[in-house]
C-alpha cells in the first residue's frame, strides 16, 4: 500500500491504539507492538521482512537509550536515598525563590538539554523535580510538563544537540552554527511562556499519581523529610553526580565541533557518549552512596531501580518498533515525492513537514533530518538565501519536530511513567503540551521571518 491510503491507514491505526490504550486499558506494550505488525501488514511490508524489521525496532531502541536510562535512574535513586535531592532543591530555591519552581524546573531543563538528549535530562533531573514539589508543595503535573517542556524546546532548537546540529550542516549554514545557536535561544523565549503558562493550568486539574495516594493521609513536611536524612550532602556532593556527565557531553560537542584530532580528543569524545557519561554518574553517586554509610542499601537499591525501569524500556521499545515500521514502509518517500504541493506555503511548509514525520514515526531528530534533507534543495524555490532565514527554517523544522509527542515517541513514555501519570493523562499533559510550544513556536518563528 502507498499514497493517501497508507496515510489513511496510519491515521486509524493511531486512532485505534489510542483508544485501546485509553478507553479499554490494554498495556501499552501490546496495543502498540500489536498496531506495529498490523499496520506492517497492511503497509504492505513483505512477510518475511517483518520480524526483522520490528527486531531491528526493538532492539535499536534499547541501543540508543536503554542503559541511558538506566544509569539515570540509578543516579536520581542514590539522589533521592541521599538526600542530595533535598540538597539540590534547596539550591535551587536559593536562586529563584519559592514562588517560581515551575519556572526554576523549566529553565533547568532548558539549560541541561543543550548538550544532553531530552530523553536523559528528565531521568537526570527528575529527583530534582520530585524534591522541588516536596519542597513547595507545587503540583506534581505542573512540575513534571514545565521539566518536560524546558528540556524538548532546547533539545530541537540548540546546538549541539545531534538535530539542530544535522539540519543546519545539511542547509547549509553548519559554519554559522554560533548564529544557529542564538536563534534557537530566541525562538525559545514564546515556546518556554506558553508551556509555562499551560502547566500551571493543567496542574490544576490533573493529579499524578504520587499525589493521588496521599489523599487522606498525613503528609510530612519538607523539614520533617530533611531531618530523615540526618545531614545532607554539600553541594559539590551532591550536584557532581549530574553536573559531571552533563560536563562530559558538553566537552564531547565541543570537541566535535572544533574538529579537534589526537589522543585526548578521542578521549573527551569517549567519555562524551551518554552511556559513559553517566557511568561515570554512576560511580560518583555510588561514591555518595558510600559516604552516606548507605554501603549496605547498595544491592536492593540496584534491584529496585531496575524494576522501576524495566516497563519503561519495554514500551518505549514497543514505541521504536512502531517507528522502525513507519520508516520501512512507503510513507516517508510519498510525503517526499509530494513535498511541491506544500511549496507555497513558506516558512510553514518545514514545519508542517517535520510535525507529519514526528507525528508518523515518533523520533524528533528523525523528523529533523529527514525534513532538512527534503527542504536543502528547495531553499531557492522557497526563497530563503541568507543564512539569517536558513537559519530560521532550521528553527520551523524543529518546531515541527516536536509536535507532536505521542506513543510512538520514546520522551512520551519516559516522561508520562516517570511523571507517574497514566497514558490517557500523558495525552492530556505531554501532548497538548507539544501541541500548543509548537504552535507558539512557529508563531515567533513566523513573526521573525517578516522582520528578517
Amino acid at each position: 500500500m502507498t499514497g493517501v491510503p497508507l496515510i489513511i491507514a496510519f491515521v486509524v491505526a493511531i486512532v485505534i491504539m489510542i483508544l485501546l490504550i485509553s478507553k479499554l486499558k490494554v498495556h501499552p506494550f501490546l496495543s502498540i507492538m500489536g498496531i506495529s505488525l498490523l499496520l506492517a501488514v497492511i503497509a504492505g511490508i513483505p512477510l518475511t521482512q517483518i520480524p526483522g524489521i520490528i527486531g531491528a525496532g526493538f532492539s535499536g531502541t534499547f541501543t540508543s537509550i536503554g542503559i541511558v536510562i538506566i544509569l539515570g535512574a540509578f543516579i536520581g535513586s542514590v539522589l533521592e536515598k541521599t538526600g542530595a535531592a533535598l540538597k539540590l532543591a534547596d539550591m535551587v530555591i536559593s536562586l529563584v525563590g519559592e514562588k517560581n519552581p515551575e519556572l526554576a524546573i523549566e529553565l533547568m531543563g532548558w539549560v541541561v538539554s543543550i548538550p544532553v538528549f531530552c530523553d536523559s535530562g528528565f531521568v537526570i533531573l527528575n529527583p530534582i523535580r520530585k524534591a522541588l514539589v516536596k519542597r513547595t508543595g507545587t503540583s506534581s503535573v505542573a512540575m513534571t510538563v514545565c521539566l518536560s517542556c524546558g528540556l524538548y524546546i532546547a533539545h530541537v532548537f540548540i546546538p549541539p544537540t545531534p538535530g539542530p546540529i544535522a539540519a543546519a550542516q545539511t542547509l547549509g549554514v553548519g559554519e554559522n552554527l554560533l548564529l544557529v545557536m542564538g536563534m534557537g535561544v530566541l525562538c525559545s523565549v514564546l515556546p518556554l511562556i506558553a508551556g509555562l503558562i499551560y502547566a500551571k493550568m493543567v496542574g490544576k486539574k490533573i493529579k499524578s499519581a504520587d499525589e493521588k495516594t496521599q489523599t487522606g493521609e498525613v503528609v510530612k513536611t519538607y523539614e520533617e523529610l530533611k531531618a530523615e536524612y540526618g545531614k545532607l550532602p554539600g553541594g559539590l556532593n551532591a550536584i557532581a553526580p549530574l553536573v559531571v556527565p552533563i560536563l562530559l557531553m558538553a566537552i564531547s560537542s565541543v570537541v566535535s565541533m572544533a574538529k579537534w584530532t589526537g589522543w585526548l580528543a578521542d578521549f573527551f569524545t569517549f567519555l562524551g557518549t551518554p552511556i559513559m557519561a553517566l557511568a561515570v554518574g554512576t560511580v560518583l553517586a555510588i561514591i555518595q552512596l558510600l559516604g552516606a554509610g548507605k554501603k549496605g542499601e547498595f544491592y536492593d537499591l540496584t534491584n529496585d531501580t531496575l524494576k522501576t525501569v524495566g516497563p519503561i524500556l519495554f514500551v518505549t521499545a514497543a514505541g521504536g518498533v512502531l517507528g522502525k515500521v513507519i520508516a520501512s514502509s512507503d510513507m516517508v518517500n510519498f510525503i517526499t515525492e509530494h513535498a511541491s504541493v506544500l511549496q507555497a506555503m513558506g516558512i510553514f511548509f518545514p514545519f508542517l513537514l517535520a510535525a507529519i514525520l514526528k507525528s508518523a514515526q515518533g523520533s524528533s531528530t528523525v523528523a529533523i533530518t529527514t525534513t532538512a534533507g527534503i527542504v536543502a534543495p528547495l531553499l531557492s524555490v522557497l526563497g530563503f538565501t541568507s543564512p539569517v532565514e536558513i537559519s530560521l527554517v532550521v528553527m520551523a523544522i524543529g518546531a515541527g519536530a516536536m509536535t507532536v509527542s505521542h506513543a510512538n515517541d520514546s520522551y512520551f513514555w519516559v516522561v508520562t511513567n516517570f511523571g507517574e501519570m497514566t497514558p490517557e493523562e500523558g495525552y492530556k499533559t505531554q501532548t497538548l503540551m507539544t501541541l500548543i510550544i509548537g504552535i507558539a513556536a512557529m508563531v515567533e518563528i513566523f513573526i521573525l521571518n517578516l522582520i528578517f
